[in-house]
C-alpha cells in the first residue's frame, strides 16, 4: 500500500495538474512508485514538493522506471549538433549524460560543471515578431510549445520526462501575450512552464476533425531541429511561419536510412486510462499522410491545418503555468501534453534547473494499435 496522495491542482478540471507531499524521491518503493505512475498519467502533470536533495543518478533512475528498456537521452546526440535550435539550451551533468542543466545566468559549479553561463530560450530570437525591448521584462510569449522528442532516427518520443528547480528567481510576474488578433493574455510567474493537454485538444475537435486526425499521420522533416534552425514562429509559440526559410533539404545532414524520417500518428493513447491525445509537435510538421494514401506536401497548407487543430487547445483557460519553487520536482507525461518554456529573464537573475527523458523503447500507441 502507497502513502502517496495526489492532490489536484492548477487546471486539473482540464486533466494537468496535482501536487505531491511527504514523499522522498530517493527512497521511493514499488508501491509508491505504481501510485505515482497512476498520479502522472492521470492528471498528466505532478509536482513532488520540497525535493532539492534528489540526485541526478536517482533522477535518471525514477525516469527509466517509467520505461525500464529506455537508455539514452531522448535527443541522442543530436543536440551536439551545432547547426541544432536545441545546441544552446542544454548542458549535459557529465557523470550523469541523460541528464541536462538548462536555465538562465552565470553557474560558477554544479554536478561537475565549471563557470557556465546558461541561456533562458527568449522569443526574440525564434518568433518572426517580437515584443518591443522596452516592454521585455513586464510581457512574454509562449517560446515553442513542442513534444521533448528528437523525431529522427531511431529515437522515439520520451514517455515522461522530468524538470527539478534548483534556483528559481524570486517575486514578479509576467503579462504573456498571445499576438496573434485573438486578444487573448495570461498573467504568469516569470519563468513558468506552461502545459496544455493532448487530450483535452482532442475533445474539443469537431467530429469530423477527430475522424481526421485519428486516421491521418504527420511526416516530420528529416533532422528536424537543424531545418527549422533558420525559420520563425508564430506569435503565439504554435509552429513555424511559412517564408520558405527553413534550411533546404540537400543542406541538411546526410538520411542515413529511409525509416529515419518518423511518420507517427496524429493521435496517441494514454497508457492508463486509455484517452486519446492529440499529439503533434507543430515546429518540425513537413506532410499529412491520409488513410486513402494520398499526401499533403504543401508546407503551409500543412502548418495550417496542423494550427487549426491546435489553438483552441492552448486558449488561456486551458493552460496550467506552473509557479516554480525552488526543490519542486516535476513528472509529465509528455506523450500526452505540450509544454513550453516562459518568460524573460533580468541577466543577473539566475535559474538552474536539471531536465531528464529517454528516448522510449517503442513508438506511440495510435488508433490502429489500440
Amino acid at each position: 500500500m502507497s502513502a502517496i496522495t495526489a492532490q489536484p491542482i492548477g487546471a486539473s478540471n482540464h486533466g494537468l495538474g496535482a501536487v505531491v507531499n511527504d514523499v522522498d524521491l530517493n527512497n521511493l518503493s514499488d508501491a509508491d512508485f505504481t501510485a505515482l505512475r497512476n498520479a502522472v498519467y492521470n492528471y498528466n502533470v505532478v509536482c513532488v514538493k520540497n525535493q532539492s536533495k534528489v540526485t541526478p543518478k536517482t533522477q535518471a533512475e525514477l525516469t527509466r522506471r517509467f520505461d525500464p528498456e529506455a537508455m539514452s537521452y531522448g535527443h541522442g546526440k543530436t543536440i551536439d549538433a551545432k547547426r541544432s535550435i536545441l545546441h544552446p539550451d542544454l548542458k549535459t551533468v557529465p557523470h550523469q549524460p541523460e541528464v541536462q542543466v538548462i536555465g538562465n545566468g552565470f553557474v560558477p559549479q554544479y554536478e561537475g560543471l565549471k563557470n557556465v553561463t546558461l541561456k533562458h530560450p527568449h522569443h526574440r530570437t525564434f518568433h518572426q515578431t517580437v515584443i518591443p525591448d522596452e516592454k521585455d521584462l513586464d510581457y512574454t510569449r509562449f517560446y515553442r510549445w513542442h513534444i521533448d522528442a528528437a523525431l529522427y532516427g531511431e529515437l522515439n518520443p520520451p514517455m515522461v520526462t522530468t524538470l527539478l528547480a534548483v534556483k528559481v528567481p524570486a517575486g514578479r510576474t509576467q503579462t504573456l501575450l498571445y499576438d496573434d488578433n485573438s486578444n487573448d493574455e495570461l498573467q504568469v510567474p516569470l519563468g513558468t512552464t506552461a502545459f496544455v493537454s493532448g487530450y483535452k485538444m482532442f475533445d474539443l475537435l469537431s467530429e469530423e476533425q477527430k475522424e481526421f486526425v485519428m486516421t491521418s499521420k504527420i511526416e516530420y522533416a528529416p533532422h528536424p531541429y537543424v531545418w527549422i534552425s533558420t525559420a520563425k514562429s508564430r506569435s503565439d509559440g504554435l509552429g513555424i511561419v511559412s517564408e520558405g526559410k527553413e534550411v533546404p533539404l540537400n543542406d541538411l545532414p546526410p538520411v542515413e536510412h529511409a525509416n529515419h524520417i518518423q511518420i507517427l500518428p496524429m493521435v496517441w493513447r494514454n497508457p492508463v486510462t486509455g484517452q486519446y491525445a492529440l499529439q503533434i509537435h507543430p515546429s518540425p510538421v513537413r506532410k499529412i499522410h491520409l488513410r486513402n494514401g494520398r499526401v499533403i506536401d504543401d508546407l503551409e497548407k500543412v502548418r495550417e491545418i496542423v494550427h487549426d487543430l491546435q489553438r483552441p487547445g492552448i486558449a488561456p483557460e486551458l493552460v496550467y503555468a506552473h509557479d516554480w519553487e525552488e526543490g519542486d520536482f516535476v513528472l509529465f507525461n509528455n506523450q500526452g501534453v505540450l509544454h513550453s518554456v516562459v518568460g524573460a529573464f533580468d541577466k543577473d537573475e539566475v535559474r538552474l534547473f536539471r531536465q531528464c527523458n529517454l528516448a522510449a523503447s517503442r513508438r506511440p500507441v495510435g488508433p490502429d494499435d489500440a
